[in-house]
C-alpha cells in the first residue's frame, strides 16, 4: 500500500485505533498540540469510540511505542470520508504518511473522495493540501467553527477551506498562465495585508508582479470589484507565519483575515475555482 512507504520513511507505523486506552493517547497527543480550552477539545474520547465502533476513521501512527501522529474521520454523503481532525510531530513527515493511509482505507472501501477544512491564512497547510497531496478547495466557509478557545485559533475568525481530494484516478491537474495574473492580496514589508481594487489595471509584467501593483495601506482593505479587467487569473497572497501574528499583533492578523476572505471568498462565491498555490504563498484563483 501506497502508505507503508511513507510511514516507512516517516519512521511509524500506521494503524486503525481500537481500544479506550488508544482514544486516551490520541486525547493527549491533541491537547499538546492545541492546549484547547477544556469545553474545546478537537474530539472525545468518547466520539471516538462510537466512530470506531461505527466503522468511521480512526488512526494513529506510532515511533515505537509512543503515538507521535493521529487522524479521526467519518463517513459522508457521496461516498467520501470526511477528515474532522489530524494532528502530527511537526517536521517528521508522518502528517503525509496519514493522509497515505486515510486515501488507502478509502480506496479499499470505494470511497471516491477525501475532504476537510483548513484555515486559508495558514501558508504551510495550502502547500500541504494544495501541490504535495494535490488537493482543491472547493468551498470557503466563513466562522465555520463559531468561537475557539485554543492556543492556536483563539481571538480569530474560524473562516476554513473546503478541500477536496479525490482517491480514484488522477487528481486533474490545471495549470495556470502567471504571465497575466492579477495580485489582488500580498503581503506588505510590514507583514500586513495589502489588497488592490481590481478595476483598470494594465498588463502586470514580472517586474510589476514582484513589486506587487496594489494601491492601499498596508494592512488596509481596499475595494475589490470589478473583473480584474478581463484576466482571467488572480492571485490571493497569505502571512508568512499568521500563527505568529496572531499572539504579536492580533489587529493586522485579523486585517489578513478580511482581506482574504473579500477576495478569495468572494471569487469563490461568485463561482471562481482555486488552481493551485504558488511558492510565494499565493493563491491561484482562475474566474470561470
Amino acid at each position: 500500500m501506497e502508505h507503508e512507504e511513507a510511514a516507512a520513511r516517516a519512521g511509524v507505523v500506521i494503524r486503525e485505533l481500537r481500544e479506550i486506552g488508544e482514544f486516551e493517547q490520541v486525547y493527549r497527543l491533541f491537547d499538546e498540540i492545541w492546549h484547547p480550552e477544556p469545553a474545546n477539545v478537537p474530539v472525545t474520547v468518547e466520539l471516538m469510540a462510537g466512530f470506531a465502533h461505527t466503522g468511521n476513521y480512526v488512526a494513529g501512527a506510532f515511533a515505537g511505542d509512543a503515538l507521535v501522529g493521529a487522524s479521526v474521520g467519518f463517513l459522508a454523503s457521496g461516498e467520501a470520508l470526511h477528515s474532522h481532525v489530524t494532528g502530527a510531530v511537526v517536521g517528521k513527515g508522518v502528517g503525509y504518511a496519514l493522509k497515505l493511509h486515510q486515501r488507502d482505507w478509502c480506496r479499499e472501501r470505494g470511497l471516491a473522495r477525501i475532504t476537510w477544512t483548513f484555515d486559508p491564512l495558514v501558508r504551510r497547510n495550502a502547500h500541504f493540501n494544495l501541490v504535495k497531496l494535490g488537493a482543491r478547495p472547493e468551498a470557503y466557509l466563513t466562522e465555520f467553527y463559531g468561537a475557539m478557545a485554543d492556543a492556536i485559533n483563539e481571538g480569530d475568525a474560524s473562516d476554513r477551506l473546503l478541500a477536496v481530494w479525490r482517491v480514484t484516478g488522477k487528481q486533474a491537474e490545471e495549470k495556470a498562465d502567471l504571465g497575466e495574473a492579477y495580485p489582488l492580496v500580498r503581503e506588505a514589508d510590514d507583514g500586513g495585508p495589502v489588497t488592490a481594487e481590481a478595476n483598470d489595471r494594465g498588463p502586470v509584467t514580472a517586474e510589476a508582479r514582484e513589486r506587487g501593483p496594489l494601491s492601499g495601506e498596508a494592512g488596509g482593505r481596499g475595494p475589490l470589484t470589478g473583473d480584474a479587467g478581463g484576466r482571467r487569473v488572480l492571485l490571493v497572497g497569505t502571512p508568512r507565519d499568521v500563527e505568529r501574528l496572531r499572539r504579536e499583533d492580533a489587529g493586522k492578523a485579523m486585517a489578513w483575515r478580511m482581506a482574504v476572505r473579500e477576495a478569495l471568498g468572494g471569487a469563490m462565491t461568485a463561482g471562481a475555482r482555486v488552481a493551485g498555490f504558488t511558492e510565494r504563498g499565493e493563491y491561484v484563483v482562475v474566474i470561470n
